[in-house]
């Protein structure tokens, strides 16, 4: 058999041009389908590129949603561990203001009612300006400064004269309002009875006293011999708050640490007593 190639003959009565009108449509056929074909090409990959992003987002909001629900779980937790009564302690401010010790003149001869509110809920408490004004000035003072918002009562003796300590933003119980000033009323026989006020101090009776505090939960003694603790009030309620720290116990266990009950005070409100 011959392999000799033959051209195609044009079809019977077509003319040379309009052979070539046929090849040029042919042609331009073939240049559009080859567009249309690179066009399917592009638009599918760039339909696999939207749809890895969206598969990448759903992914990231998998993830996120697993670490905050970890996170809103584990604050479920913490919540379920509080009494009802109580919310979750603020985060501690960490610096302590540091302001001029006020005149004592301020409190002199007068009584205060004090209302602080905690995240345990509130503790009142009376103001007694005339056996210790110095002390009730700068409660006072402090007060009205915000100086104890969000403070926690970093402290719990619970064993021997058991008492709730306050009143240090610094929440490491070395802080202070960058004033100090002496001891003033202290009880002739020692006595400490549950609901005392008292001012806390170092070891300094002239300028040790600052800004911390605590509440006596039970019937304690200091002989006057050691400098005693000056008393400027007591609680008149909200006892029970303090007895729900008490009861709670030192975080880790001991008798003197902080509390395992966090309770901070949000903020506290003062007025006058009209005798």
């Amino acid at each position: 058999m011959s392999t000799k190639k033959h051209k195609p003959r044009p079809a019977r009565g077509a003319t040379k041009q309009q052979e070539r009108d046929r090849a040029r449509r042919r042609a331009a056929r073939m240049e559009q389908a080859t567009a249309t074909r690179q066009a399917e090409r592009k638009r599918t990959a760039q339909v696999a590129v939207v749809v890895l992003v969206v598969l990448a987002a759903v992914a990231a909001i998998v993830v996120l949603t697993k670490v905050l629900g970890s996170d809103a779980d584990s604050d479920r937790a913490a919540a379920a561990d509080l009494p009802a009564n109580c919310t979750t302690a603020p985060p501690v401010p960490g610096t302590a203001p540091q302001l001029a010790l006020p005149d004592a003149a301020t409190a002199a001869g007068k009584e205060f009612e004090a209302v602080i509110t905690t995240n345990c809920g509130d503790i009142t408490v009376d103001l007694d300006g005339t056996r210790a004004p110095q002390a009730v000035a700068s409660f006072l003072t402090l007060a009205e400064a915000s100086f104890y918002n969000d403070s926690p009562c970093h402290r719990l003796l619970a064993s021997g004269n058991v008492v709730l300590q306050c009143g240090d933003p610094t929440g490491t119980g070395t802080g202070g309002p960058g004033y100090g000033y002496g001891v003033e009323y202290v009880p002739e026989d020692g006595s400490y009875p549950r609901g005392t006020l008292a001012m806390a101090r170092t070891a300094d009776l002239e300028q040790g006293t600052g800004s911390q505090f605590f509440i006596v939960n039970q019937d304690s003694m200091w002989p006057p011999s050691g400098g005693g603790y000056t008393i400027f009030g007591n609680v008149t309620s909200g006892m029970e708050i303090v007895d729900q720290v008490v009861a709670a116990g030192v975080a880790g266990g001991g008798t003197d640490g902080s509390p395992a009950l966090p309770l901070s005070i949000l903020r506290i409100a003062v007025t006058e007593k009209k005798v």
